[in-house]
């Protein structure tokens, strides 16, 4: 069997589906004939990337035997490609965006309902990140028979570091002697919470705990998630936080390695926020692989991520009493996270490492090949 393996997200561009992209294809391509054809130059690329791929898989398609998608969507193109190519099978990755993009209001949002969502449907098989895009998934029509859940995985080897806390102070440019790192990592959008965490619990924790949010930035023309760096920089100037709150955007990936080896508790404080949702949370078990305590909420893919008691902890999504209660007591045990930590990311190298992922998708692949 061979695979071609198309993406219109990936590195050097930064972003969760980017590093999941990047994984899946490297991983296949060591147990499988794979080739990866990627998009490496971001959403400005995209309006040539589209027609161009579509031609070019065309032409080489009789080469292979099966076309994953990195997304949903790419789902035209295999729709597209199977007019010509009916034999061959067609297989999707999906995430929770690509899903709940369909219930945008726009004149995009309405495209993607009317060509992306049947597209998907007409696939061989849809490979979801996270048991909620499953069920967001099926109540827009798409069959559960389609839906596999496989989640995504990590690389402990890439994101592992032996970092010093002297290392976090000349990144952060501040002196933390006697002080408690909170790291919070992803994009700045609503549902990741970091603007409801500023607000609700930083106020709440003692002067000497740091929060620092860090990771890509949202084009203000964007066709998905609201940026909301700049209400987290309201946030923080509202509550004179500036001195216990550091935002950081566009980090590049060695330095937002430094700060997930070296923090001293990882949080992804998710609420639910109606037009988008957490596939996985990639970012909470590349933490837990690094032996950070995770605290996560309670919601959406974030429970496919982490086992509660496992490899983090799992709080109800917007209880700001149960957050700062349960950091409290974390950040005043530093032997239980130590202990709690190295737990976590033997677990998290035993459930999510990429060969193990990859090896699954091969199962689905095959299968799919043999109906």
């Amino acid at each position: 069997m061979k695979i071609l393996f198309i993406s219109r997200a990936y590195p050097p561009i930064v972003g969760g589906i980017e590093n999941q992209n990047y994984g899946i294809g490297r991983s296949l391509s060591k147990i499988i004939s794979t080739r990866v054809m990627a998009n490496r130059s971001g959403k400005k690329n995209l309006p040539l990337f589209l027609p161009w791929i579509s031609v070019k898989a065309l032409f080489i398609l009789p080469k292979y035997d099966v076309v994953l998608l990195g997304d949903g969507v790419l789902s035209p193109i295999g729709f597209f490609l199977r007019f010509f190519y009916p034999k061959k099978k067609y297989i999707s990755i999906v995430h929770g965006l690509d899903i709940t993009f369909a219930h945008k209001k726009s004149c995009l949002g309405k495209i993607y309902r009317s060509v992306n969502i049947p597209a998907l449907k007409k696939l061989d098989q849809l490979i979801m990140v996270g048991q909620e895009t499953i069920a967001e998934a099926i109540k827009i029509g798409i069959p559960a028979e389609k839906c596999v859940f496989i989640p995504n995985g990590i690389d402990s080897k890439e994101i592992c570091r032996d970092c010093q806390r002297e290392d976090l102070e000349k990144l952060l440019s501040i002196s933390l002697k006697d002080k408690k790192v909170i790291f919070r990592g992803g994009r700045f959008t609503k549902h990741k919470g970091v603007e409801w965490f500023i607000r609700n619990v930083m106020p709440n924790l003692p002067e000497d705990y740091i929060f620092v949010a860090a990771g890509g930035g949202i084009a203000g023309k964007t066709a998905g998630d609201e940026s909301y760096f700049p209400k987290c920089e309201k946030a923080v100037a509202d509550l004179h936080l500036e001195n216990r709150v550091k935002l950081m955007l566009n980090v590049p990936r060695p330095d937002i390695k430094i700060i997930f080896n070296a923090c001293d508790l990882y949080i992804s404080p998710n609420i639910k926020t109606p037009g988008s949702m957490e596939g996985f949370g990639i970012t909470a078990i590349e933490a837990a692989a690094c032996g950070r305590v995770v605290l996560a909420s309670n919601l959406e893919g974030l429970k496919d991520a982490i086992s509660d008691g496992e490899n983090g902890f799992l709080l109800e999504p917007e209880n700001a009493e149960v957050w700062t209660k349960k950091i409290k007591e974390l950040l005043l045990e530093d032997s239980f996270r130590k202990d709690f930590g190295e737990k976590a990311r033997r677990y998290t190298i035993e459930h999510y490492s990429w060969d193990k992922i990859a090896k699954r998708y091969l199962e689905v692949m095959e299968n799919v090949n043999k109906s």
